[in-house]
């Protein structure tokens, strides 16, 4: 087997973890690839005779990489204004794709991602290689160009906005879909009344409407319960999927994908409703599950 051979099976070894960590890091599946490819050709380029720990080579060279991308999207002015949703892992109910596994293990739901998006690079990049990859901070430090110490408060900080920010969400995956089902049983009915009940009184809806109007945000169970006959219609044509390995759905009319949802369950209630209904985000998810 020559060297080249060798470290393309190496490479696809890695493959997952790699664009588990670029995931986390940037929120969009199309710039994880990127960022993993660019890996590789990094990897095909370099002498790797002294590296002992490939993936943990790699692991630094796609880190890097995700860094210059959230660096290059604040100094450009990338960011669009307000919330943005990360891309969803949309699977079929009956269990996450093999090959998605690694992007949405450890619970990360889309309000952890959205909280995420709202923290500064190095921030980022500290929490998600220690916190979510178990990274020693001496290791970190070089990539952010701190001290270990920190490169650590720098993680600290990052912690402590996730844990404001983002619900611990429900795990159990029959607890979620019951209280999915519950909530879209009181939209098909135009019971405010039962939908307020599954509803946390701080659940915050997110819906991506598409370019022209950009992300809405309503915040509270009564101002989420006031979209109610929104939620009826998509209601009407709702099946279930999991969104990033938790109790969701999709709507569809003639066949074509209308929406997806997304939902946070925490202690038992909705904490956070996630709606994607960008006609050209839609059209890049994979219509598998809707065969």
């Amino acid at each position: 087997m020559d060297e080249t051979t060798f470290l393309a099976q190496r490479f696809e070894e890695n493959r997952p973890h790699l664009r588990a960590v670029a995931y986390r890091m940037l929120g969009s599946l199309s710039e994880a690839e990127d960022a993993v490819q660019d890996a590789w050709l990094r990897l095909s380029r370099a002498d790797t005779s002294e590296v002992s720990n490939l993936g943990g080579w790699l692991t630094t060279v796609v880190a890097r990489v995700c860094l210059d991308v959230l660096r290059s999207r604040r100094s450009r002015n990338e960011e669009p204004q307000g919330v943005h949703l990360p891309d969803p892992i949309v699977s079929l109910a009956g269990g996450v794709e093999p090959e998605q596994e690694a992007l949405v293990a450890d619970s990360v739901g889309l309000a952890l991602l959205v909280v995420l998006d709202t923290l500064a690079p190095a921030e980022r990049l500290a929490f998600v290689l220690h916190d979510m990859f178990a990274m020693p901070f001496d290791e970190i430090a070089p990539l952010v160009g701190r001290t270990p110490a920190a490169a650590r408060q720098l993680a600290s900080r990052a912690r402590r906005r996730v844990r404001a920010g983002a619900p611990t969400p429900d795990t159990d995956p029959t607890r979620q879909r019951s209280v999915v089902n519950a909530f879209l049983a009181a939209a098909r009915g135009g019971d405010l009344a039962a939908m307020l009940e599954v509803l946390d009184p701080d659940v915050v809806a997110r819906a991506d409407l598409g370019s022209a109007i950009g992300t809405t945000v309503n915040r509270g169970a009564a101002a989420v319960a006031d979209g109610a006959i929104t939620f009826a219609r998509l209601a009407q044509t709702a099946r279930p999927v999991l969104v990033n390995g938790s109790a969701g759905v999709v709507a569809t009319a003639d066949g074509q994908l209308t929406a997806v949802l997304g939902f946070t369950i925490s202690g038992g209630r909705i904490a956070a409703i996630d709606i994607y209904r960008d006609p050209e985000r839609l059209r890049q998810l994979d219509l598998a599950v809707l065969d």
